[in-house]
């Protein structure tokens, strides 16, 4: 498993902001004494946004003129958040190469959609661009993929994703989320788009018996490469979600995708406790 990380994504933000530099720095720190292998990302060009979004919205995002309740415009952050993209686009390549790897950078993108605020929210959702589906479709566009699963594990469900991917019938998106919360959306599935609504009570048990169930419809699309958009912000006791997951759930879920049999490369989406780097951890080891 490689890494993809840089110590740039650590340059805006602040402690009070629950997207904070520190979360992102306490999992690398952690994974590296684990051992991973670590590589510094590249930035995403300009024309590969375009794959995901309007001009209008990348332009925005470069003027950093904009005003977002929870997702500032912080000097220097078009560049940021195209060194996050970038870092999905190389762990996606990596994957196809033969291993599997992970994007550890922020900004997280799910939030992100086509004209940057997808349907059903006033806000980014503290992302810029939607760095796994850049990658996704870097990979059906420039470099031949054919179909592509998008599962989403984040507690809140990624409207921009489904509104980038509705009706695509060569990407099959699936998100497990908290219902009612935050964005709004993804209370009843369209099209291609699976959703699974779960209560603020659900427990570890009915959390891995529904992911049985969302993943027999993966075997049935059978796709040649998976992305994850990895929240680890369904662990019972993180502070801005939460369902009632623990550490080990984790692994469990990691183990599951790794049955899939299929290249699969992550990327890093929300978790803010105290435990987010050794949720994503257990994630790791479930996929190794």
């Amino acid at each position: 498993m490689k890494i993809f990380y840089s110590s740039k994504c650590l340059i805006y933000g602040s402690s009070e902001h629950p997207e904070s530099p520190e979360r992102v720095f306490s999992t690398a720190k952690f994974l590296k004494e684990k051992g991973f292998e670590f590589i510094e990302p590249k930035p995403c060009s300009e024309e590969n946004l375009l794959l995901a979004h309007s001009k209008e919205h990348v332009e925005k995002i470069k003027s950093e003129e904009f005003w977002d309740s929870d997702t500032p415009a912080y000097p220097g952050i078009f560049d940021l958040a195209r060194l996050a993209a970038g870092s999905a686009i190389e762990a996606m390549k990596t994957t196809l190469k033969g291993e599997n790897s992970f994007s550890l950078m922020r900004p997280p993108g799910h939030h992100a959609g086509i004209d940057g605020k997808a349907l059903g929210t006033s806000s980014l959702g503290f992302c810029y661009f939607n760095n796994i589906a850049i990658a996704t479709k870097f990979a059906q566009e420039k470099m031949g993929v054919k179909k592509v699963l998008i599962l989403d594990i984040d507690c809140h469900q990624g409207n921009g994703s489904q509104e980038i991917f509705l009706g695509n019938p060569r990407v099959l998106y699936i998100s497990l989320h908290r219902f009612p919360f935050y964005p709004g959306t993804g209370e009843k599935s369209e099209e291609n788009c699976l959703n699974y609504p779960l209560s603020s009570e659900t427990t570890e048990e009915q959390y891995l018996k529904i992911l049985v169930k969302a993943l027999e419809k993966v075997k049935k699309f059978n796709p040649d490469l998976i992305g994850v958009s990895a929240g680890f912000d369904a662990y019972k006791e993180d502070p801005l979600a939460g369902l009632n997951l623990e550490k080990q759930t984790y692994q469990k879920i990691g183990k599951m995708i790794k049955d899939l049999k299929k290249p699969t490369f992550i990327v890093l989406e929300g978790g803010y406790g105290k435990y987010f780097p050794e949720c994503v951890y257990q994630f790791l080891k479930g996929l190794e």
